[in-house]
């Protein structure tokens, strides 16, 4: 499978480079594009979903690594969570 990061600054212009399994996150996000913090949740969750389980039906098993990741993204939104208009900027793919 074609592995891809991707990069995001988050609302106190931090950056996290991010894993995907899957090059569908590209279907999901676009660099250079801003996106409120629970949109990009949403994008983030269903797009690593779907790679992980593309992993499961080549491999027989989900993408734990993705999972991890979703979750890293998960915990650093939180600090995020009461900041008014809070948005995640998607830097790159690489």
């Amino acid at each position: 499978m074609p592995v891809m990061h991707f990069h995001v600054r988050w609302p106190d212009a931090s950056e996290t480079r991010c894993y995907s399994p899957s090059r569908v996150v590209q279907d999901f996000l676009e660099p250079g594009e801003r996106y409120g913090l629970d949109d990009f949740l949403r994008r983030t969750r269903e797009a690593l979903g779907i790679a992980s389980e593309r992993v499961r039906a080549r491999y027989g098993f989900a993408c734990s690594q993705a999972m991890d990741q979703l979750a890293e993204i998960e915990r650093i939104a939180l600090r995020f969570a009461d900041v008014a208009n809070a948005e995640v900027t998607v830097v790159a793919f690489d």
